[in-house]
C-alpha cells in the first residue's frame, strides 16, 4: 500500500520555475540504464529535468562482458567505469551527479566474507545519507526513484541505496535536520523499481514462445512455484516507454565492461517487448500528493500542483 504522509505538501517550486524535476538514485553506474532508462530517457524528451545520483564509483564491479576482460581495464576499472558512465548518461539525456562513496562488493562464500573497511554499505546511516540529501535540497525533486527495502536483489550497496533514499525523502524537508546542507526541500512521491516482476518474465516469456524463440526467462520462471509468497511491493504504476527502449538498450551498452551485447539483456527483440510490456514499472511508496492507483504517470497529482 501506499504510504500517504500526513504533512503538508509543500509549495513544489518556489524559485525554479514550473519544471518538473525527477531524481532516480542508483548504487553503481550501469544500474540507472538496467532499471528506469527508458523512464527516464522519456521524460527528460517531455522536457523534465532528470538527475541520476550515483551512490558508488563500482570499483568493486567485476568485469562481465568477456570482450573487456583484460588486465589493463581490471587494473582501472574505476576511471573506466566513470567514463562509461558519462557515455550512458548523454545518451539517456539526463544529467548525473556521484556522492563519492566506496563500492562494496558482493560477498559471496558461505559464510560470506566481512564487507571492506570503508565501503558504502557500512558507513552510518547519517554519513552516507547527508550527500543526499544535499543533493535533494539542490535539485529539488519532485518525484525520488529508488530500490525497495531489499536492494531489488541483495547487493548490500542497493540496500544501503534504499536505507539513504527513504532517509533523505524523509530528512529534505526538515528544517532541523542536517544542518548546513541547503534550504529544506520535501520531494512530493517516492517510488520503488519493479523491474523483475513474475508477470513480466512471464509475458514475454509467453511472447518469445507464441513467435517461435527461445525464452531467456525459462530457467528463472522454473523456480516459481505457486505456493510462492506474494511480492511485499505491488505495481502501482506503469509508466508507457516503448518508444525508449532502443535508447535504454544503447546506454546499456555504453556500460561495456558491464554489459555483454551478446548476453541475456539483449535476447527479446525490442518489437516483441514493445507489444507485450511497453512499461517500465513501479510501486508507489510515499505520497504528499492525491493520486489514484494504477497510474500511468510519476507525475500524476505533481503536474496538477506544478501546473495549477
Amino acid at each position: 500500500m501506499t504510504e500517504a504522509l500526513d504533512r503538508a505538501a509543500p509549495d513544489p517550486s518556489p524559485g525554479a520555475g514550473n519544471r518538473l524535476r525527477l531524481m532516480a538514485v542508483h548504487a553503481h553506474p550501469d544500474d540507472e540504464s538496467s532499471k528506469g532508462a527508458a523512464t527516464m530517457a522519456r521524460y527528460a524528451a517531455e522536457g523534465v529535468d532528470v538527475l541520476v545520483v550515483t551512490c558508488t564509483g563500482g570499483e568493486r564491479g567485476s568485469i562481465l562482458n568477456p570482450a573487456m576482460d583484460r588486465p589493463e581495464i581490471e587494473a582501472d576499472i574505476g576511471r573506466v567505469r566513470t567514463e562509461e558512465m558519462a557515455r550512458a548518461r548523454e545518451i539517456l539525456g539526463v544529467e548525473q551527479r556521484w556522492l563519492g562513496f566506496v563500492d562494496s562488493g558482493f560477498p559471496e562464500g558461505d559464510p560470506p566474507p566481512p564487507l571492506p573497511d570503508g565501503c558504502f554499505a557500512l558507513e552510518p546511516l547519517e554519513t552516507a545519507a547527508e550527500p543526499l540529501v544535499r543533493a535533494v535540497r539542490e535539485f529539488r525533486p519532485h518525484v525520488v526513484l529508488t530500490y525497495d527495502e531489499k536492494g531489488g536483489y541483495p547487493h548490500p550497496d542497493h540496500v544501503k541505496c534504499h536505507e539513504v533514499s527513504v532517509e533523505a525523502f524523509d530528512a529534505a524537508g526538515d528544517p532541523e535536520r542536517y544542518p548546513g546542507t541547503g534550504e529544506p526541500w520535501q520531494p512530493l512521491k517516492l517510488y520503488y523499481h519493479m523491474s523483475f516482476t513474475k508477470e513480466r518474465m512471464f509475458a514475454l516469456h509467453d511472447a518469445m514462445l507464441g513467435a517461435g524463440l527461445e525464452s531467456p526467462y525459462a530457467e528463472w520462471l522454473g523456480r516459481f512455484s505457486e505456493d510462492d509468497a506474494p511480492p511485499p511491493w505491488q505495481v502501482t504504476t506503469r509508466v508507457p516507454c516503448g518508444d525508449y527502449f532502443e535508447t535504454r538498450d544503447r546506454a546499456l551498452l555504453a556500460h561495456a565492461t558491464q554489459i555483454d551485447p551478446n548476453g541475456f539483456w539483449f535476447q527479446v527483440p525490442l518489437d516483441l517487448q514493445r507489444e507485450h510490456w511497453p512499461t517500465e514499472d513501479y510501486h508507489l511508496a510515499r505520497s504528499l500528493v492525491d493520486t489514484e492507483v494504477p497510474e500511468d504517470d510519476l507525475f500524476a497529482g505533481v503536474r496538477e500542483k506544478v501546473f495549477s
